[in-house]
């Protein structure tokens, strides 16, 4: 599956000055209801309103949520699907609305049982529950397709993805697609606090799947390809948001 260069959009969902936007990128983020409320809330900025959300005060954590969340926080929640990218020379912000407009109507939705808050080795993140093979796939065909959406990484954005810490592989899977976690060396997971030490980690885990437990979706889905822009104080907005209907 290939992207190919689109008629511009008439009438743009974002102003002109997206296209001064650093990065694009494109994630799952929940539909409006009580789960995008209550993750919104949870990490203190509200991505689609591009709002700062007020955070609850959680008892039995072991500092306030805004000591724990500073990292995701700037991206609003979501999860990862296409990592963050300069577009190609020549790309405006319309140009690649256009090509993930035109891709989400390639593909459909992918669904597992559900999400449960686990702790991934020192950050706390909702991972899915169940067979994850239509979710792995999903986020491989939007590797493959918006490969040509990317500029080259530069030196100094390959140095920062630390290329002396990864594998062989992973420094392959770099070099092709400008990220290493993807194909075969993708886990979905969506981000709910920082890197913490390992006490704070295991004490905060407990916590916060009892605070989201009532919103959790059964099953979970992602039924749509949401683009998020880059600020220049490195905050991320949905720009907009594509419904799978492939």
């Amino acid at each position: 599956m290939t992207l190919t260069r689109h008629t511009r959009v008439t009438k743009p969902p974002y102003p002109a000055t997206m296209d001064q936007m650093k990065r694009f990128a494109i994630f799952y983020a929940p539909r409006p209801g009580p789960f995008a409320e209550a993750t919104a809330a949870l990490l203190g900025w509200d991505s689609a309103s591009a709002r700062p959300a007020p955070q609850p005060d959680l008892p039995g954590l072991p500092m306030p949520l805004a000591g724990l969340t500073t990292d995701p926080r700037k991206y609003g929640f979501h999860g990862t699907l296409r990592a963050p990218f300069r577009p190609a020379d020549g790309l405006g912000a319309d140009d690649v609305a256009d090509a993930v407009r035109t891709l989400s109507r390639q593909l459909s939705p992918a669904t597992c049982d559900g999400l449960s808050v686990q702790n991934l080795h020192g950050f706390v993140a909702l991972t899915p529950m169940g067979d994850t093979s239509a979710l792995n796939t999903l986020a491989a065909q939007v590797v493959r397709a918006t490969n040509p959406l990317r500029a080259p990484m530069t030196g100094a954005e390959r140095a920062r993805r630390r290329p002396e810490s990864l594998s062989p592989r992973q420094l392959a899977l770099l070099d092709t697609w400008g990220y290493p976690h993807v194909m075969e060396d993708f886990h979905f997971h969506l981000t709910l606090t920082n890197m913490l030490p390992a006490d704070h980690a295991a004490q905060t885990a407990p916590v916060l799947s009892a605070h989201l437990a009532p919103v959790l979706p059964k099953p979970f889905a992602i039924e749509d390809l949401c683009l998020f822009c880059e600020d220049a104080d490195g905050r991320f907005h949905l720009l907009h948001r594509f419904p799978l209907s492939g």
